[in-house]
C-alpha cells in the first residue's frame, strides 16, 4: 500500500491515501526508520522498503501490512 511518512509537531505521522487514514507512529522496530517495522496508533504493523537512512521527509513510500487491525 502507498504510505506517506512526514514529520509533524507531534512526532513522525504516516497517512494512508487509499484509506483517507493519518495516524501517529508510535514505535520503531529500528533505531531507523527504513527496513523495519513500524507501528501506528490503531494497532497497524507496516514493514517499510530499505532506504538510505539519510532519505528526507516526507516521503511516498510502498509499505506492506504485517499485523493489526482491519
Amino acid at each position: 500500500m502507498k504510505l506517506m511518512l512526514r514529520n509533524t509537531a507531534q512526532g513522525l505521522s504516516a497517512y494512508v491515501p487509499k484509506k483517507d487514514l493519518e495516524e501517529p507512529v508510535v514505535s520503531k522496530e529500528k533505531e531507523g526508520l527504513w527496513g523495519g517495522t513500524i507501528t501506528l496508533a490503531n494497532g497497524w504493523v507496516l514493514a517499510l522498503p530499505e532506504m538510505a537512512a539519510d532519505t528526507r521527509l516526507p516521503i511516498t513510500v510502498e509499505a506492506r501490512k504485517v499485523g493489526g487491525g482491519e
